[in-house]
């Protein structure tokens, strides 16, 4: 199975409805998606996300291909921002489309768990009180992708009818 692959990096907001509805015109049984958006809250005002050029994108695209190598899907999308971001303002979206509703959930949790750690971004917060810090990895990012290591869990690939 062939997977349509959309992989994008911008400044723009996106519109989820559009995106998903492309992917539902692929014709499978489900659509499973997430969206990330900029927490508020402890006195944030703005998340910088910054990345690296033409790498973010072919790292970005590897990681969908190998989420349609794991799963049978008709359809991946990834998206992710940068530039300065205000808080409830969209970050990425991550979704895939399949025949079944299993293989589309699975691989949507695989995209975000990698898009997290593997996609070159590095975000930087700003606060109402003129200070700022670089967001550094959480160790449990890193735990939640470790579990899709060495191709594993792929149980979208059982019979769901």
């Amino acid at each position: 199975m062939s997977a349509a692959i959309l992989v994008r990096v911008q400044t723009a907001d996106f519109d989820v409805g559009a995106e998903l509805a492309r992917l539902e015109a692929l014709g499978g049984g489900g659509v499973a998606s997430f969206t990330g958006v900029v927490r508020g809250g402890g006195g944030l005002e703005a998340l910088e996300l910054e990345h690296h050029p033409g790498i973010t994108e072919t790292m970005m695209a590897r990681i969908a291909g190998e989420a349609a190598a794991r799963w049978p899907l008709l359809g991946v999308t990834a998206i992710h921002r940068h530039g300065r971001l205000l808080p409830g303002q969209r970050i990425v979206l991550a979704a895939a489309a399949s025949p079944h509703r299993a293989a589309a959930l699975e691989a949507t949790s695989f995209l975000i768990d990698w898009l997290k750690t593997r996609a070159p971004f590095w975000k930087k917060e700003h606060f109402a009180d003129g200070t700022s810090r670089w967001v550094e990895a959480r160790a449990e990012d890193d735990a939640a992708a470790a579990r899709w290591e060495g191709g594993g869990a792929r149980t979208g690939e059982t019979a769901e009818r």
